[in-house]
This record gives C-alpha cells, structure tokens and sequence, in this order.
C-alpha cells in the first residue's frame, strides 16, 4: 500500500515539475497579488494604523497561492478520467482510499512547495524574520489548507465531466472563499454578515493561524483553529472517498 500512494504521489510531484508553464504561473500569482495589492493598499493601510501591509498580506497571499491551485488540482482527476488513466488504476487490486489519498498527498505537497517559495519572498519583501517555532506552527496550518483543498478538488474532478465548464465552476467558488477569508483586509471591524461568512470559512482559520503564527495576533485562540481545520479535513476527505468512489471503471 505504501507503494502505491508513493507512486501516485510521486506522479503529482513530477508533473507538476515537469510542466514548466505551471510552475511559472503558480508563483506569478501569488507574486502578482502581494505587488498589485500591496502598493495600492499599503498606504491606507499605514494611515489607518494598522501597521505593515505586507506583513498582513503575506499570509493571505499563501493561502491564496495553496487555494487555488490545490482546487484546481481537481482538473488532472477530470482529466486522468477521460483519457482512461483513472481506469487503469481503478482495475488494480488496492482500495479505492488509498489511490485518492496518493493523489491527495500529492496535490498537497506541490501546494505546501509552493507556499514555501511564496512565504520565502513574502517574508522577503514584509521585512518578516520568524522564529523556527513560528514557521513550525505556520507550516502546520499550511498543510492542513493544503489537505483540504486537495480532497475538495478531488470531490469536484470525481462529479464534474465537462472540463470546460470547470475552471468558470472553481472560480465562481474560490474567489468568495479568497476575499472572505480575511486574506485581504482584517476581519475586526467588518459587518456582521461578512463575519459570519468568513467564520464559515475554513479558510479564514488556516490564514489567521499563519499569521498570528508569523505575528503573534491571532483573531482565533490557535487550539480552535487546528481542531476546525482537522474536521475540515476529515470532512472534506470523507466526501471525497464518496465522490471518488462512484467513479465507474
């Protein structure tokens, strides 16, 4: 069993590496997010007193970074699905649980690559030095996003079969995840209907919690939000082996 998730997991890594473009866009991204929106709010940011732009977009700009292209990630699965890959490894004699957790592995380490790349010029370009400590804690919440976007892209390559509408139907659901998560502005002082729609958010908890990792303000005690990532997770994953499984060879 061990090999198998190292083989699917290794694919995930290889492709992603070997895809040149996708690489490029994958740090464009990010990169382009902390410039376009730091300089344009960096001064309201100042004159409002809340400090360092960039220390707080950071984060945000991680997560965005692992929102995106783990849900996306679910586009290979649609794929793998109609040119007869999925179908080849449905027939092998292993349970169906462990060719997605493979998958999902995989996505999550390409995820986690790319927001230590990203947080790398983050950090940079905020003037941040964290403790290893803090990056510890950070990159726990950083995987735990990863984790639960990757069964989420899962759920939507095993349901969907039309890989044109895909990318208009993943839009039209992370953007909202994205911009209500606290990614981009702080949540105190929002309405109540954006608070209580960011608190729905399981991406808000992962963000928070790399930013009071890497700052030390936290909006959520840092307990309360690994315990509702890890259910996030247990959650996503369970839809995901349901999905995953009516998969026909």
């Amino acid at each position: 069993m061990i090999d198998v998730l190292y083989c699917l997991w290794l694919r995930q890594i290889r492709g992603f590496l070997r895809a040149r473009g996708r690489v490029i866009s994958a740090l464009a991204q990010p990169f382009l997010f902390l410039i376009a929106l730091g300089l344009g709010f960096a001064p309201v940011f100042r004159k409002a007193g809340e400090g360092n732009y960039f220390a707080f977009l950071a984060p945000g700009v991680i997560g965005a970074g692992i929102l995106f292209n783990a849900v996306y990630s679910g586009s290979d699965l649609l794929w793998d699905r109609q040119f007869g890959f999925i179908k080849e490894t449905l027939v092998a004699p292993v349970p169906r649980l462990w060719i997605l957790l493979g998958r999902a592995l995989g996505v999550a380490s390409v995820a986690l690559l790319q927001a230590l790349l990203v947080g790398l010029l983050c950090l940079i370009v905020g003037n941040v030095l964290p403790s290893a400590g803090q990056i510890g804690l950070a990159l726990l919440f950083t995987l735990l996003i990863a984790l639960i976007f990757a069964f989420f892209g899962s759920i939507l390559g095993s349901i969907m079969s039309n890989a044109q509408s895909f990318s208009q139907i993943v839009n039209f659901i992370v953007t909202p995840l994205f911009y209500l998560s606290g990614a981009v502005f702080p949540l105190e002082g929002q309405t109540t209907f954006i608070r209580a729609l960011a608190f729905c958010n399981p991406l808000t908890y992962g963000i928070d919690g790399m930013r009071g990792a890497l700052s030390g303000h936290f909006i959520f005690p840092p307990a309360l939000s690994l315990l509702i990532l890890t259910l996030a997770t247990v959650l996503s994953a369970s839809f995901a082996q349901m999905a995953f499984s009516r998969i026909r060879p």
